[in-house]
């Protein structure tokens, strides 16, 4: 196998690959076996056909086919790994291939072409890391009440009640999307008055008796407009535990309230210190960024914002209980644009990692999974003061 590289842009190369009729011949002999494998024939035990007689059941232009494909996906492999070691070039892999010259008993030639990760010239990160400032941690006695409050409420008393919904009580609805006749019904259930819902929807369940409904409630979500078919299931009065010694031991293994106070400060002090990291590690990025110019590859940018639109069709699915279709029917907009619109985001979440993968290499850290990424973004943590 050689290659020879036809063009070559900062962000995208073009190779052409010819592989020879000696080689191109053990991947026929490949191809047949694979084609052989499932093969029933008069005689032979399934895939012990002699790869002559196997032949016969295919279409050379089949096999060949077959045998080509095999071929570009281990020298293409091949060609990627030599233009890093030979050419500093490294090469995506997926690249788009087309077959220029194919014929048994002659050479394969073919031409691939991919993204390359471009060139970046990174400024003095460590010192852009050093001047980022850390936030201390602080915790105030309204999250202390708020978390406490939290736990009574999941450990109150529910009792059935046939009077109408008041605000604290604990409701279970289903409800349908108007124009969705027929549909399965969504069910819920949530302590009514907490803003769990659309802006508008809890105000017209207080009043709701247990199987009373409401068709037609109009909802408003980010200019998005709903329709609403509601069916209250049961209403339940809560009644709240007195937060106390004896609250706190039915609540886990605590000698009293003080010492559910100390685990619930704990808890709360965790979770800022992460979300501290998370907002260091982003303020970081931003700035190295900043100082970081670079020209992204297309192929790259739009891999992520397919992904990126894939993710919101199963949110949509998962979340709205509706097809993607009729989302973009009630939004009016086409998937173009939404995948459009996705651009900026899909760009910036490539240049992230373009620029963590280099860092990485200059600190020697191979960028391969997200256990290598979280190890670079420590690194660039510790450099905080």
């Amino acid at each position: 196998m050689k290659f020879e590289i036809k063009n070559q842009t900062s962000t995208e190369i073009e190779i052409e690959v010819e592989v020879s009729s000696e080689e191109l011949s053990s991947f026929i002999d490949k191809a047949l076996n694979n084609l052989g494998k499932d093969l029933g024939i008069k005689g032979f035990r399934k895939g012990k056909a002699p790869k002559n007689i196997v032949e016969e059941h295919f279409s050379s232009e089949g096999v060949l086919t077959e045998a080509a494909d095999l071929a570009v996906n281990e020298t293409y492999k091949k060609v990627v790994l030599q233009l890093a070691e030979e050419n500093n070039v490294q090469a995506i892999f997926h690249p788009k291939v087309e077959i220029k010259k194919l014929a048994k008993g002659n050479d394969l030639i073919y031409t691939a072409k991919t993204a390359i990760f471009p060139k970046i010239t990174l400024p003095d990160y460590k010192d852009l890391a050093s001047k980022v400032k850390r936030l201390e941690v602080k915790i105030d006695d309204k999250e202390i009440e708020q978390a406490l409050a939290w736990l009574q409420k999941t450990r109150a008393k529910l009792t059935l009640k046939n009077e109408p919904a008041q605000k604290g009580d604990f409701v279970q609805i289903e409800y349908t999307l108007a124009d969705k006749p027929g549909s399965d019904p969504i069910k819920d259930g949530f302590i009514l008055g907490e803003g769990r819902l659309l802006p508008g929807f809890e105000d017209n369940l207080v009043g709701m008796k247990a199987n009373d409904e409401k068709k037609g409630i109009d909802l408003d979500s980010n200019g998005k407009k709903f329709i609403v078919d509601v069916k209250m299931t049961s209403v339940q009065s809560m009644e709240l535990p007195e937060i106390n010694d004896e609250f706190a031991k039915s609540v886990g293994k605590f000698s009293g309230l003080d010492s559910l106070k100390k685990s619930v400060i704990e808890g709360i002090s965790v979770e800022k210190k992460q979300e501290e990291i998370q907002r260091l590690r982003s303020e970081i990025l931003g700035a190295i960024e900043k100082e970081t110019k670079i020209e992204l590859p297309d192929v790259l940018v739009e891999n992520e914002q397919r992904q990126m639109l894939k993710n919101i069709k199963n949110q949509i699915s998962q979340n709205l209980k509706m097809s993607f279709e009729d989302y973009l029917t009630k939004t009016k907009k086409t998937e173009e644009e939404i995948l459009g619109s996705l651009k900026p985001e899909s760009e910036k979440k490539i240049k992230s990692f373009l620029i963590l993968k280099e860092i990485g290499e200059k600190e020697g850290i191979k960028v391969a999974d997200e256990e290598s990424i979280e190890k670079i973004l420590k690194l660039l943590e510790d450099l905080v003061k």
